[in-house]
């Protein structure tokens, strides 16, 4: 390991594993710490809080997320699922970062929620539950930066359509653009941001500064024919053929987009100094942000929404950008706000791919995966983790080409990445649970903290949205279901099984080791 690969091993020479403590000793506890885990060292650390906490918001950047997925919600629901499902979404995503926040501030590390399974877990069960839950969060993050990169040959696609109506897209247009967006991505991830990670704090300020152009822009040109409030509040529209109930379920997706990603500051936690304090606060910020300019969002969109049908069947392909021309009356505003929206997709996507790197190169530091020889390391010149952006540059690409022989296969990849997501969540909060929230595992002195009945809600909501997103979000979206129609999250997620079996006896199994909860005794 050369100087530019510094990092911190804790001392495990008088440790004793804290399950294993008689009950006699525990007063005799003077400090806890993790055996088994290599963290960054401090010197390599660059990201300020303001600049995490903003790197966190705008891998969700919650009003843009509600923004490009309204089609989803207008079709099973329409208005009650963009205004009511921000709150519900509100509240148990708002479990889900408590759950988060509460165990980063004790063990703050790259990553995360497969460290903190392996910590929490019985020991017989320690390394396959660390590395189910670290194999899931990986392919889950890949997932969503594949969600979040079509979303940018679409709304140029969509632009193209609208001022140009003979131009017909075609599959391979759109795979262009994705392909060349992640390459620009990729390229400025392994050069430059390590240099500018000022760029989050300029993603923040131009998302926010967006919203509220188009808020008040849409408000002042629409103010003469808002839609009347019982339209807007209670009109609930559901051509999908599942009954109500399964419709706003299954709907709920499009208002958990604006959350997709919640957990992204925890995997930047060995990126910025004092990750015990900031990471929460980034969990907690985007959470509170993240709701009211979502739900501020969707209301005004809807008083401006003056011709719902025609927002249904547009021909771009982009409903929100219907919205804001009937709301702005001028296809120039209209395209003006969907470039904001295209920038706001751009930044994310940057932050996105730094995050899912950090996670990748932590799960191989552990000696997770095949070639972790390579993948753990970080270059010594430009101080990121290139291999693992690579690999992870690599999946995406191969994903891109599933586009191109099957939309439906490619949607059903990306639209894995929210349920493998909360099965993350799940994992810890569940183990946190089993072991009663106790204070040997979560300790009372640390910096984000949470009324016992809270914290218990939070796990046990945790666990039970989970459970939820399993079932409904592997739901057709309509029915009866046709081929075209069918959603095939389910296949896809055992196809991923199929890699993480063969990965864990092909190599995991012999050589992946998580941290363990160790005790020094007096």
């Amino acid at each position: 390991m050369n100087s530019t690969e510094k990092t911190t091993k804790c001392n495990s020479s008088v440790s004793t594993d804290l399950e294993r403590l008689p009950s006699q000793h525990q007063g005799q506890i003077q400090n806890v710490h993790l055996e088994g885990l290599v963290l960054q060292n401090e010197d390599a650390r660059n990201m300020s809080g303001i600049e995490t906490i903003s790197a966190g918001w705008i891998i969700c950047n919650s009003w843009a997320g509600i923004a490009a997925t309204f089609a989803l919600a207008i079709e099973q629901g329409g208005p009650v699922t963009l205004i009511y499902g921000p709150i519900v979404m509100c509240v148990l995503v708002g479990a889900c970062a408590i759950s988060l926040a509460e165990l980063a501030s004790v063990y703050p590390t790259a990553g995360g929620q497969y460290h903190w399974v392996s910590i929490l877990a019985p020991e017989r069960w320690s390394r396959g539950l660390s590395y189910c839950c670290g194999a899931t969060n990986v392919f889950s993050w890949i997932a969503i930066c594949a969600g979040i990169a079509i979303i940018v040959p679409q709304l140029c696609l969509g632009m193209a359509v609208s001022w140009n109506p003979t131009y017909v897209p075609q599959a391979w247009h759109a795979f262009l653009v994705y392909q060349a967006i992640n390459v620009l991505v990729l390229v400025y991830n392994i050069y430059m941001l390590r240099r500018t990670m000022w760029v989050h704090d300029l993603a923040f300020f131009v998302s926010i500064s967006s919203f509220l152009v188009i808020v008040i822009t849409c408000l002042a040109r629409t103010a003469p024919h808002f839609q009347p409030t019982e339209s807007v509040w209670t009109t609930f529209l559901n051509d999908s053929g599942w009954s109500n109930g399964i419709a706003f379920l299954t709907g709920l997706v499009s208002p958990n987009y604006m959350y997709a990603g919640i957990d992204g500051a925890v995997h930047l936690a060995e990126d910025c100094k004092n990750p015990g304090v900031v990471v929460p606060r980034a969990l907690m910020s985007t959470v509170s942000i993240g709701f009211v300019t979502s739900f501020i969002f969707a209301v005004i969109m809807m008083y401006c929404t003056t011709d719902l049908e025609a927002v249904v069947t547009t021909v771009t392909g982009v409903p929100i950008y219907e919205i804001w021309r009937q709301a702005t009356q001028s296809d120039v505003a209209a395209t003006v706000f969907l470039v904001l929206l295209l920038l706001a997709a751009v930044f994310a996507l940057n932050a996105t791919h730094q995050t899912a790197s950090r996670l990748t190169w932590s799960f191989a530091r552990d000696d997770a995966l095949f070639g972790s020889g390579w993948l753990g390391r970080i270059n010594g010149k430009q101080q990121v983790p290139i291999a693992a952006l690579i690999f992870n540059f690599a999946i995406m690409f191969v994903i891109g080409c599933v586009y191109l022989g099957s939309t439906a296969a490619f949607n059903a990849f990306i639209g894995t990445g929210l349920i493998l997501q909360h099965v993350t969540y799940a994992f810890p909060a569940a183990l946190l649970i089993m072991r009663k929230r106790s204070s040997k595992w979560l300790s009372d002195s640390r910096s984000f903290r949470m009324p016992a009945i809270v914290g218990w809600a939070a796990n046990l909501m945790t666990v039970g949205f989970a459970i939820l997103v399993l079932i409904f979000y592997d739901f057709p979206t309509v029915v009866p279901v046709k081929g075209t129609s069918m959603n095939y999250a389910s296949a896809v997620i055992g196809v991923m099984a199929v890699f993480t079996v063969a990965n864990w006896f092909g190599h995991a199994r012999k050589h992946f080791h998580g941290p363990r909860l160790q005790v020094l005794m007096e």
